[in-house]
């Protein structure tokens, strides 16, 4: 290598100083302009943040989908519908998507490593019980599935929390659900 021919570069550069103040430059007429900017892009990554979990429960939904679930008649009456207890699991998906995204936008990822490995381990957990118990009609490792996601869930909520309230505020209605996905699956394993 001919280290001869190299050259140092340097800001006085007229080539390189002209690339640089056109990317530091400001695009913007306005104030205005940049706060749309950037609103825009802020619901960019929260619509990706929420639609990646839902999507991925949808078709967790739709490839484990067998009808492994008591009938009206020998269920209990506290037990909800196939299509409730799916639909409220996608409104659970919503909502850690959304305290996901809080957590991202204040940096909660990077302030807090153990964050993003919770909330993924909890969103795999979530995405497998379904069809573990209808689609296999394992009742027994769904359990243990359900017990792994409650604790996974608690520790997401605290770590949350302390990063922004508001987002573990929001797994609050997710860790109530959690629990009582983890009631019905102990009565489907003793069925």
């Amino acid at each position: 290598m001919d280290s001869q021919n190299l050259k140092q570069r340097r800001t006085d550069d007229p080539d390189t100083a002209a690339t640089t103040t056109t990317m530091n430059k400001s695009n913007y007429k306005s104030k205005k302009d940049m706060r749309m900017d950037m609103a825009k892009r802020g619901l960019r990554s929260l619509a990706v943040a929420v639609a990646i979990p839902v999507s991925l429960h949808l078709l967790a939904i739709y490839l484990g989908s067998t009808d492994n679930y008591p009938t009206a008649s020998s269920k209990p009456f506290w037990f909800p519908p196939l299509w409730a207890l799916r639909f409220i699991c996608l409104a659970s998906s919503f909502l850690m998507g959304l305290s996901a995204w809080l957590v991202w936008a204040d940096g909660g990822f990077h302030k807090n490593p153990t964050a993003l490995p919770l909330y993924l381990a909890q969103l795999g957990l979530n995405l497998i019980w379904d069809p573990i118990v209808f689609g296999a009609g394992a009742p027994w490792v769904g359990l243990l599935v359900s017990m792994g996601m409650f604790g996974t869930m608690v520790a997401c909520t605290r770590v949350f929390k302390i990063i922004n309230p508001v987002a573990g505020d929001l797994m609050k209605p997710t860790l109530a659900w959690v629990a009582f996905l983890a009631i019905v699956n102990l009565k489907l394993v003793f069925h």
